[in-house]
């Protein structure tokens, strides 16, 4: 997975996020006392763009604040992420550079739906994880699971973790990602490749398991 650089305006590259991608920016900005453009490398001006050189789409900022688009900079949400999990992801976007702290909890919560569409109760996300464990969950994804419940649990309940600082947050993103993108997406087109072999193979496959 690449890795996940938040916008800031004025950046020459970062996560788009129009389309997810990381990507060189082109950068300009409009005074208020002139018509411009001008350079924006600083982030001093009231109106700046970036456009993107892989999409061609725009982040606008004023001054160092995103306004468009909307959903925030977080990076995009994996496209087979459950409903009431990305419910939970497109809110915390949204208030990430508002509230770390906030997006951070939110996520927990995100994470907490996941674990029960993976098969977990539903009562205590540390149980679920554990279940998760047993039933053969990678250690890469556990780690993953828990970085994003302990760093949600210190935005509820404030530890030894930072949860204001939107680097921290922005991280928790990329790790829900990640578990969507190994739990759900990787099995669903090794499924995919699988039924679509000739039914002789398939038939002949399920026969030799079935010996053992």
């Amino acid at each position: 997975m690449v890795k996940y650089v938040a916008p800031e305006c004025g950046k020459d590259g970062f996560t788009c996020p129009n389309c997810g991608a990381y990507a060189q920016q082109r950068n300009w900005a409009y005074r208020e006392d002139a018509t411009g453009p001008y350079n924006n490398s600083s982030g001093q001006y009231p109106l700046a763009v970036s456009r993107c050189v892989h999409c061609g789409d725009l982040t606008i900022w004023h001054y160092q604040d995103m306004v468009y688009p909307h959903r925030g900079s977080a990076p995009m949400p994996n496209k087979d992420m459950p409903p009431e999990v990305l419910k939970d992801y497109e809110e915390a976007a949204a208030i990430l550079t508002k509230s770390p702290r906030g997006a951070s909890a939110l996520l927990r919560l995100g994470i907490q739906k996941l674990c029960v569409h993976l098969g977990g109760a539903g009562k205590n996300i540390n149980d679920d994880i554990r279940l998760l464990v047993q039933n053969g969950l990678p250690v890469q994804v556990q780690q993953a699971l828990d970085a994003v419940r302990v760093i949600g649990n210190n935005a509820v309940h404030p530890g030894q973790i930072e949860t204001d600082n939107p680097e921290m947050a922005g991280s928790l993103f990329v790790l829900v990602n990640l578990v969507t993108d190994y739990m759900i997406s990787k099995p669903n087109e090794v499924s995919e490749i699988y039924g679509a072999l000739p039914k002789g193979a398939i038939e002949a496959i399920e026969k030799r398991d079935a010996k053992t």
